[in-house]
């Protein structure tokens, strides 16, 4: 097991001042790596909101706001000037200043491997207007620009820090957030402590945060009843559980995410197989899927079937591409239509999340009566992401936690190059679109561009979407302040535990 401390959690605890406020976060998986640049996972961002402020957030309500910033101008349709709030400090106690949003800025966009760097690309450099002001220059107008800067490539960190650790900068993570790094034993805990120095420091009520991945379900459940967690995500079969604790209160609410299955279509050589290489066998294995069935069965039937990336509470939905009924006989007909051996083999890689599996052992039922014979691999949720990256996969199924532009749902996965493109799905029409989309700011004439490239988008099935989730999270009653957010993440702002 790896450690990055060399202090025991008993240890760190009984050396905690008598008194002090520990809030116990309960996660399905664990994160992956502590870097925002080369994060992928959900429970990473979440693990993100103590760690490292953004220039901007969004609210309950999808708007966007300032946090590390206080304001900003779009000069023209390509220049964006940003003010940033004075006096604020990173851990290691060095300045966050316009030197270092542009640091931060060009790491994103420069370093190998970096997943921000397509979600900036757009980009084309950083100038330093005065210590507080930075101005950020467009290759192009790009309407989602602001919307990335919500998210890890808002994340502004330490230049010093970062420099002295390197690649190495997610194991002692040094950012502007209300709380710093303590240690992390990996698939065990999160442990952050209370930043004296953080500029919102009235708002943080805790003196430290341990966030504890515990992948299953019903243990998860009792250490949250047992009152050894504050809160914890849940499982939808566990609501019911919740809501009868009078000790617990239920959250739901809607996530701007999806559940889907990413098809290797050039990746390697699990890509040379039929279901990456004709698309009449991806329309197949969409046909011999039932999503609500599957959602009713798995999920108490608290999510809502889609067949496209953008949320139905987005004003760039389009109500023109709706998921088709299971139809195991025309499913047949396809396979046969492309010459395929039957029944067709195939591997779908699943994250070893409880719900995960059994997902996929629906779809293994389903797809047995349509021509297919799916093997499930199970695997670890940042083991599979780092598999899938390297073309390890012929169909692999995970989730996206979603973001409030639907370019981020959208660009990064299914565009030619992008940066988390498991597939390689190449198809310059539908490059052209999402070009197109960038843009473009009038609502009416984007969602039209949209349409178009979700058209296509489920006619080639690169990504076959599943359904849109709902986040469900157990609270204990002691605790308070806690604001639900479309994108899932766990502002620790204004929450506060009764003593």
């Amino acid at each position: 097991m790896l450690r990055f401390a060399a202090l025991t959690f008993a240890a760190l605890l009984a050396a905690w001042p008598a008194g002090a406020q520990t809030l116990r976060i309960g996660l399905g998986e664990d994160a992956d790596i502590l870097d925002p640049t080369f994060s992928r996972t959900y429970i990473g961002r979440v693990v993100f909101a103590g760690l490292c402020d953004k220039l901007f957030d969004i609210d309950k309500s999808l708007n966007i706001g300032p946090q590390l910033a206080t304001g900003y101008e779009w000069v023209d349709s390509k220049t964006l000037l940003i003010k940033l709030r004075p006096g604020v400090v990173f851990h290691d106690g060095e300045k966050l200043d316009a030197a270092a949003v542009k640091y931060s800025l060009e790491r994103h966009l420069s370093l190998s491997g970096s997943f921000r760097r397509s979600e900036i690309s757009s980009l084309d450099r950083v100038e330093i207007v005065d210590p507080l002001t930075v101005r950020a220059i467009l290759k192009q107008p790009f309407a989602p620009f602001l919307a990335q800067l919500t998210d890890r490539a808002g994340m502004i960190v330490s230049p010093r820090a970062a420099e002295a650790m390197g690649r190495d900068f997610g194991l002692h993570p040094v950012c502007a957030g209300p709380f710093k790094f303590a240690e992390r034993v990996a698939q065990d805990r999160m442990v952050l402590d209370r930043f004296p120095g953080y500029w919102n420091a009235g708002a943080i009520h805790f003196d430290r945060v341990v966030y504890q991945p515990i992948i299953e379900t019903t243990t998860r459940l009792s250490n949250l009843q047992a009152g050894a967690l504050d809160m914890a995500n849940v499982v939808p079969s566990d609501a019911a559980a919740v809501r009868r604790d009078p000790k617990l209160d239920l959250v739901t609410w809607d996530w701007i995410g999806y559940n889907g299955i990413t098809i290797n279509i050039g990746n390697g050589a699990r890509a040379q197989r039929p279901l990456g290489q004709d698309k009449r066998v991806r329309q197949a294995f969409e046909l011999a899927i039932d999503r609500k069935a599957i959602i009713d069965v798995v999920y108490e039937g608290m999510y809502s079937p889609t067949a496209q990336a953008i949320p139905a509470s987005s004003p760039y939905y389009s109500a023109t591409v709706t998921p088709p009924a299971r139809d195991p006989a025309k499913a047949w007909a396809l396979l046969q239509a492309a010459g395929v051996s039957l029944p067709y083999r195939m591997e779908l890689m699943v994250t070893n999340l409880p719900d995960a599996q059994q997902v996929g052992e629906v779809i293994q039922s389903m797809a047995a009566e349509a021509g297919f014979e799916v093997k499930l691999i199970a695997t670890e949720s940042a083991a599979a992401l780092a598999a899938a990256a390297r073309g390890e996969f012929e169909a692999f199924m995970l989730y996206w936690s979603g973001r409030p532009d639907p370019d981020g749902n959208l660009t990064s996965f299914i565009r030619t190059g992008g940066a988390q493109n498991d597939g390689r799905f190449a198809n310059p029409g539908i490059d052209a679109l999402l070009d197109q989309a960038r843009t473009v700011t009038d609502i009416p004439a984007r969602r039209a561009i949209y349409e178009k490239m979700t058209l296509a988008s489920a006619d080639e099935l690169p990504i076959i979407y599943l359904w849109n989730p709902k986040f469900t999270w157990g609270l204990s009653k002691k605790l308070s302040g806690f604001t639900p957010v479309p994108d899932g993440i766990i502002r620790l702002q204004g929450m506060a535990l009764a003593k």
